[in-house]
């Protein structure tokens, strides 16, 4: 079994987990860097999916036959080009790479992004929603162009199965992104007339889903998130923290200055990403993959918390 960027947040937890398994013989950890720590038993090859030669003689060489995709940028900037090139072309060459080696299933992370952030979305999105990926959110983008690039591998090479895990805003001990970083003020930002529902999921739960997968669970499309979903005003109270209410087109006025001034990586598409997120239904998770997550969206957070008490230090 092989992971790609399995040195990262998400990497290093399913690594780990696998390497546990007993119906695992092997895992082999690839990524530009290797982890801090291995666990026994797991061997690390250095692996640049960008590369289009790169990974083809590593399964060959270790025999591969499930292969666990998880190198990706998770916190986009302004380098669009290199984003693309992992995400998108990495992605590519990942699956070119698995048909010619003979790879038997491969397990892809995607994310509820690719079903994009739009005002018609409903209130809780199934697999069979389309993916709509915003045009102007490079990373929603990357996730539709990635899962349009799955669903003709799944016509023109049925010969690989897939499993493909469109995941929830994971939290985890260490996690720190554009979402954790709301909650960090004194003050917890909202848009005017919209609530803002998030579906969390701890990272323990999404790394056994994968792991899961890869070691001989079913083929297909799988949201995966903890049940139910947390409001701003919901995480506000939580926090115990007043919330800073703007209307959509201060918050764009204010982010396109700022990013036009260096002053942040965020420019106007990001209002649209806080103001109609994808809520994820997990329904088929349980139902037909076989596992409800341990925690809740709202125990997640819980969780969080416990590992970042920090947030609930900084109110006013």
């Amino acid at each position: 079994m092989l992971v790609t960027g399995g040195a990262g947040f998400l990497g290093s937890a399913v690594v780990a987990n696998l390497a546990t398994r007993e119906d695992v013989p092997a895992v082999v950890c690839t990524d530009l860097h290797p982890p801090g720590e291995l666990p026994a038993g797991v061997e690390f090859t250095r692996c640049d999916v960008s590369d289009p030669g790169a990974l083809e003689p590593i399964l060959r060489a270790h025999r591969v036959d499930t292969v666990v995709h998880l190198a990706a940028i998770v916190s986009p900037g302004r380098d669009v080009a290199a984003e693309y090139r992992v995400d998108v072309q990495g992605t590519a060459n990942v699956l070119a790479a698995c048909v010619a080696a003979r790879v038997r299933r491969i397990v892809v992370s995607s994310s509820g992004a690719a079903y994009g952030y739009h005002r018609d979305n409903p209130a809780w999105i199934t697999e069979e929603h389309p993916l709509r990926g915003n045009e102007e959110f490079s990373y929603s983008r990357h996730k539709r162009l990635v899962e349009e690039m799955l669903a003709a591998y799944r016509r023109e090479h049925p010969e690989l199965t897939q499993t493909v895990l469109r995941i929830g805003t994971i939290l985890g001990p260490a996690v720190a992104n554009q979402i954790t970083a709301l909650w960090d003020g004194r003050r917890i930002l909202r848009i005017a007339g919209s609530d803002s529902p998030f579906v969390f999921v701890w990272v323990d739960d999404v790394a056994e889903v994968l792991a899961r997968a890869a070691a001989g669970g079913p083929a297909g499309i799988f949201n995966v998130a903890g049940q139910g979903s947390l409001t701003v005003p919901q995480i506000a109270r939580r926090l115990g923290k007043p919330l800073l209410t703007l209307p959509a087109w201060v918050l764009r006025a204010l982010l396109w200055a700022g990013h036009r001034l260096h002053l942040t990586e965020h420019g106007p598409a990001q209002v649209n990403f806080l103001r109609y997120r994808p809520v994820l239904a997990s329904a088929r998770l349980t139902e037909e993959f076989g596992y409800t997550p341990a925690r809740t969206s709202a125990e997640a957070f819980e969780e969080y918390l416990v590992h970042h008490p920090e947030v609930l230090a900084r109110r006013r």
